[in-house]
């Protein structure tokens, strides 16, 4: 069996398996699903933030053409409430007359064709008893939550050692909100058949879907089935079962006919959340030769009035650096505002903006390299549990990047680089994510014809799932990649975790590991009494598998093929299951390590006008085994033009009075185009992981942590201007 210890760190970079379908237009996403007598459905959103609904006239929308009904709080059924997983459900939509939020969803028209939906729904006209609404998380009004998630940690004495620490440095930063903003837009395609329920849906979790709908239905789970086999991006997006999937399903069920609903781009705005903004104060103490001896990180983050979303920005705090003593704390504050939700690399996007913002503020203040500086503090075993790591190439990142990039050509005075009207800056940030692998399961089928399908219940975002699942499927069962079709997707399928928090590769592909291990005992298992097989009387650790067979191990010509075992036992396929559940850390006497990765970044500034630019981006990552080179390396490439994004143009604007994004287009929410990226390099370092069989840690967060930080310390070595607050805009560089 082919096993971890004989294959290479970095896999081949073979292209998408899934995109000639995509390039051809034959990649079918929830938009281009429908069924026979499709229904369509349009919003009525509320236009104030707080408040409560004092009356709804939807007489003219009713008798508009085409409308099949308008649904409301007032005829809406009651609805359950889906569960909670480590993220908080959104409540089951029109189900009073309470406004949270700006554009939350008060009515929905459902009509024959899409426009006729809305230009009915322009007719609904709703009355308000509005309130203040909370919009500034310093407002007194604001309820404080403090640890919502259980993970502020203390080690040593900080305070004390910050009061006799030789050097002391204290600095506040800001992020401001961001939205996901995925090209496509979300849309769900729902139909009932008694309590059957088929949705087609853009998320991220379709077993999580299913789940959600069977709850807030009362139906049974085993007929609810939720299809995603294509997502148009989602970015933690579709992690969760928003408003608008439920809205699709109940108003299937009330019109008695499928229905389509897709929301519009100001939807997306309102409707599936959004990062959250942080304020976050970084306090440090060290040493004159550069050794921390104290840090301590508060973090407060914005929250939708009701549920919970979980974003610990200090928590990485705790275990980045080889300091004593360590504080970190979270704390959220209750708005009127969307709903706040995971958003690439949650969390340690905006916490290590702080954090290694502050260490190069450090690094100044100490006349130390800001790379020396982070060499000095290096943490070789897991600062926390006090385990060596599962694996950790950071100090190597680090080396591979500063040669690459030259780090060393950087002359130490801020300003004193120039490439003639613009001034040079160079700067760095060392980046980490935490770790995370959820449960999975998988199936795997080898068919007489000597092809394979392997399944799961999971999805494909972009992120390369379909191609590297098909890679290492292919790999563990000796065949060749033409030969494996990965089919995913479809909650039918063998449960799957969800496509988020870069714990999918590791979970699924564990799983998938144990499902190819127990195909090729189930074929050991048929042949086990045949005289006739040279397999006979063999277990699954006394052989190997390639070219379409197996054979026991060192001897090549003792083998059959799986074809021929199928043939002689009259069997059309052979099929194993397979699972996996994340190791625990003090049996293997291991740390989980995350992936880690150092960011190098050129910027240019231009002084009299203000104008910043990204010149050039190294990237070294450390992922563990790299299953398919070419779609990791997109990745990372994706990720950063993503915190390209966070550091110099996205900001969600709330309107302080009202509650109303005032950007919710892509007219005027900036995000990066192509002349805003650089020229990138990005490099893979480091050993297969060790908390899993196949070695390999996620990289689709990581690409983005660390972007933001460089980009700020390249700025203030060009310029000398600090800047502590994202994105950064050209009246600071003024």
């Amino acid at each position: 069996m082919t096993t971890l210890e004989h294959v290479e760190l970095v896999g081949e970079g073979v292209d998408r398996v899934d995109g000639p379908q995509k390039v051809t237009g034959a990649a079918r996403y929830p938009n281009d699903f429908g069924f026979p007598n499709l229904a369509h459905v349009a919003l009525v959103r509320s236009t104030i933030a707080a408040g409560r609904i004092s009356g709804l006239d939807t007489g003219a929308a009713e008798s508009a053409p085409g409308v099949l009904a308008v649904i409301t709080h007032e005829n809406a059924p009651p609805l359950g409430r889906a569960p909670d997983t480590f993220l908080s459900a959104p409540p089951p939509p029109l189900q009073d007359d309470r406004i949270l939020h700006y554009g939350q969803y008060l009515a929905m028209v459902v009509a024959d064709t899409a426009e006729q939906a809305t230009a009915a729904a322009r007719r609904v006209r709703v009355d308000y008893e509005a309130a203040e609404p909370v919009t500034d998380m310093h407002d007194p009004r604001a309820e404080l939550l403090t640890d919502p998630g259980g993970v502020d940690s203390t080690r040593g004495d900080p305070e004390a050692a910050l009061a006799s620490a030789e050097v002391r440095f204290e600095a506040t930063y800001t992020t401001a909100p961001n939205a996901n903003s995925p090209m496509g837009l979300f849309a769900t395609v729902a139909a009932w058949d008694g309590d059957a329920l088929t949705v087609h849906d853009a998320t991220q979790w379709p077993g999580y879907v299913r789940t959600a709908l069977a709850q807030v239905f009362a139906v049974p789970e085993s007929g609810v089935r939720v299809l995603a086999p294509f997502v148009g991006g989602g970015f933690g997006a579709g992690l969760r079962a928003w408003p608008h999937v439920v809205l699709a399903a109940l108003a299937a069920r009330m019109v008695g006919r499928p229905v389509k609903l897709v929301l519009t781009r100001p939807e997306m705005f309102t409707g599936i959340g959004h990062r959250t903004s942080t304020e976050q104060r970084i306090r440090m103490g060290a040493t004159r030769d550069g050794r921390l001896v104290a840090l301590d990180h508060e973090s407060t983050t914005t929250l939708q009035m009701e549920g919970n979303n979980i974003e610990a920005c200090a928590a990485g705090t705790a275990s980045a650096y080889a300091c004593p003593n360590v504080s970190t704390r979270d704390r959220q504050v209750r708005l009127n505002v969307t709903w706040c939700n995971s958003m690439r690399a949650p969390g340690e996007a905006q916490g290590n903006f702080a954090l290694e913002s502050a260490m190069d503020e450090l690094s100044c203040i100490l006349g130390i390299d800001p790379l020396e500086l982070r060499l000095r503090n290096y943490a070789d075993r897991h600062p926390q549990l006090d385990l060596p790591w599962s694996s950790k190439a950071l100090r190597e990142c680090y080396e591979v990047g500063a040669e690459r990039f030259g780090w060393s050509r950087r002359l130490p005075e801020p300003g004193s680089m120039r490439d003639g009207d613009w001034l040079v800056g160079y700067g760095l940030a060392g980046v980490s994510f935490f770790w995370y692998q959820a449960p999975c399961q998988a199936g795997a089928t080898v068919r007489r014809d000597g092809t394979a399908l392997v399944r799961s219940a999971v999805t494909d975002i972009g992120t390369g799932t379909y191609t590297v699942m098909a890679q290492l499927s292919a790999e563990l069962l000796g065949l060749d990649l033409e030969r494996v079709t990965f089919e995913l997707g479809d909650s039918d399928l063998p449960p799957g975790a969800q496509a988020g928090g870069s714990g999918l590769t590791a979970g699924l592909g564990s799983a998938i590991h144990a499902a190819c291990r127990n195909l090729v005992r189930a074929f050991l298992d048929t042949v086990r009494d045949d005289p006739t097989s040279p397999l006979a009387g063999c277990t699954v650790d006394e052989v190997s598998v390639g070219r379409g067979r197996i054979h026991r191990t060192g001897s090549p010509e003792r083998g059959e093929s799986y074809a021929d075992i199928l043939s002689a036992h009259g069997l059309a396929e052979l099929t194993a299951n397979g699972a996996s559940t994340p190791a625990d850390s003090q049996q293997l006497g291991l740390a989980p390590a995350g992936p880690f990765g150092a960011r190098f970044v050129e910027v240019r500034v231009d002084p009299s006008l203000g104008l910043l630019r990204v010149a050039r981006i190294v990237s070294v990552i450390d992922a563990g085994r790299i299953l398919n080179e070419k779609t990791a390396t997109s990745q990372i490439i994706g990720g950063t033009v993503g915190g390209i994004g966070m550091a110099m143009f996205e900001e969600v604007v709330t309107d302080a009075g009202t509650g109303r994004i005032a950007n919710a287009t892509l007219g005027d929410y900036l995000i990066p185009v192509n002349a805003d990226v650089p020229e990138m390099e990005v490099i893979f370092v480091g050993r297969p992981d060790r908390f899993n069989p196949i070695g390999v840690k996620g990289v689709g967060e990581i690409g983005l942590v660390g972007i933001p930080a460089a980009i700020a310390n390249g700025v203030y070595h060009a310029t000398g201007r600090r800047i502590r607050s994202l994105p950064i805009m050209i009246d600071q560089l003024l």
